[in-house]
């Protein structure tokens, strides 16, 4: 799959900058291996954008999608506009009510571009086709564009469809649920835009509540796209009871752990709070992964990134939603869900899925103890100040499978503060940008990335920004941490 082996030969120094994460036309992942260049990426210098070979795709357009807008865009006489390309016309249907919710004033059309829906929007219109397309999920994939554009081979429906069985059936051993109860999506906001819309039809018109610091879109799709969200930081039941009863949320969400914290709320009480007040809840366990722990009892919904751990490669991007066959809601929310998927995951992307996450298992647990082994380093290292690590949270202990562990990521502080961590990230010989799960470790200062324009609330919430976060690979542990050794010494 790729050209360049990121387990020995990774992108961290200056020449590596845009590069792709792995060397894939279908990465999920850039390289910005200086602390300047994730400050320049921030700032939009042109520098930096028109280095970039790659993108976080719901973030922008991956290239090959990018030829298909651009196709799009010259379909249209309009002085400046933007282009933003949907596997079928019901999601750039979608995504054109948004627009036209947000912004009367602004224009936009569809049109199809070999075989794709692109949303075209003026200037006005620009920011909220954005928007939907970031928080959603729901745009075309690398695949089908490379497909649309003659440069990939589509592959038989019938392989796709059964990638897709096989899948489920994997997910479904996984969570220990039938695979009826799995839906597969574009993405993992794919798949809570999806669970959202279940839960609109149970309370219509409610916004909903999410416990403990946010991933940034899990905390703005509901409130861009939906009735609104809600944050509540206070662990305290009685103050969560107190909340829910003020409140009355249509439903609850939970990250199992946070991200980048890595704490988890108390699952089983706050789920008999809510409910005992007819208030679902629903969880994410991309970071933790079903492999490892077991929220099905506790939450009604489950939405994951099976882009991350679950394929492995950095260059699927993909979601499941799993309904717990334990929820007071089940029947119903099976009733809601059954063939309303706005987008599937498309036959490229499920072979290529399926043919990525065998080994899943092992892999996960390989992931599980290199992490733990390189934290358990890390907080004996007097240049680190603080390691924040799941096996720190007697709450997500709680939620553990037997013989489990506690997934790839950790995060961590320096000594110094932010003029260190600025130097050890840019001596760090490892691969440097966002996302997680991969089989190559990556490293990124995550607040600045996902927080940017907000930093000063990230801090108020107990989030500062100089912290580096960290997704352990399946290198070498000894080699692995002789590179954060060399690196912590800068």
């Amino acid at each position: 799959m790729s050209t360049r082996n990121l387990l020995i030969n990774p992108c961290w120094s200056a020449k590596d900058l845009g590069q792709a994460l792995p060397d894939s036309p279908h990465a999920v992942s850039v390289a910005l291996p200086r602390w300047k260049d994730v400050i320049a990426y921030e700032e939009k210098d042109p520098s930096v954008l028109n280095s970039l070979r790659a993108i976080y795709p719901r973030f922008g357009l991956n290239p090959l999608v990018l030829e298909i807008a651009q196709r799009a865009r010259e379909l249209i006489d309009w002085n400046e506009c933007s282009a933003w390309p949907y596997p079928n016309i019901t999601t750039a249907k979608k995504a054109k009510s948004h627009c036209h919710r947000s912004e009367r004033e602004g224009k936009t059309v569809i049109a199809e571009v070999l075989g794709l829906h692109c949303l075209i929007a003026d200037n006005k219109a620009t920011p909220p086709a954005k928007a939907f397309w970031q928080h959603t999920g729901l745009g075309a994939s690398s695949r089908l564009a490379a497909i649309a554009l003659g440069q990939e081979e589509a592959p038989l429906p019938s392989a796709g469809k059964k990638a897709r069985a096989t899948l489920r059936q994997r997910l479904g051993e996984i969570y220990c649920c039938p695979s009826e109860n799995i839906e597969l999506h574009p993405s993992g906001m794919a798949a809570l835009v999806s669970a959202l819309e279940a839960i609109r039809s149970i309370h219509p018109k409610r916004s909903v509540l999410q416990l403990g610091f946010p991933y940034v879109d899990v905390l703005k799709l509901p409130q861009v796209i939906f009735e609104g969200s809600d944050l509540f930081l206070e662990t305290d039941p009685t103050q969560i009871a107190t909340e829910f009863d003020r409140k009355q949320p249509s439903a609850v969400i939970v990250e199992l752990p946070s991200n980048p914290m890595l704490q988890c709320i108390d699952l089983p009480t706050v789920s008999k709070l809510a409910h005992e007040r007819g208030i679902p809840v629903i969880a994410d366990d991309t970071i933790g992964s079903a492999v490892n722990i077991d929220a099905l009892p506790y939450a009604d919904l489950i939405f994951s990134s099976l882009t991350k751990s679950f394929a492995g490669r950095g260059d699927i991007l993909s979601g499941a939603l799993v309904i717990s066959p334990k929820s007071q809601w089940s029947k119903e929310l099976k009733n809601i869900l059954q063939g309303s998927t706005l987008a599937p995951l498309s036959d490229a992307d499920s072979i290529a899925l399926e043919e990525t996450s065998r080994d899943v298992k092992d892999r996960i647990t390989q992931l599980n103890e290199a992490c733990l082994s390189l934290k358990t380093r890390l907080e004996a290292h007097p240049a680190v100040a603080r390691v924040l690590h799941p096996d720190s949270c007697p709450n997500f202990q709680a939620l553990m499978r037997s013989g489990a562990g506690h997934g790839c990521l950790l995060s961590f502080e320096l000594v110094g503060g932010l003029s260190k961590a600025k130097k050890v990230y840019d001596a760090l010989e490892i691969c440097k940008g966002p996302s997680l799960g991969t089989n190559f470790t990556l490293v990124c200062p995550y607040v600045l990335l996902a927080h940017y324009q907000e930093l000063l609330w990230a801090s108020r919430c107990g989030v500062p920004s100089d912290l580096l976060r960290v997704s352990v690979g399946l290198e070498d542990p000894e080699k692995l941490w002789d590179l954060f050794q060399k690196a912590l010494q800068s």
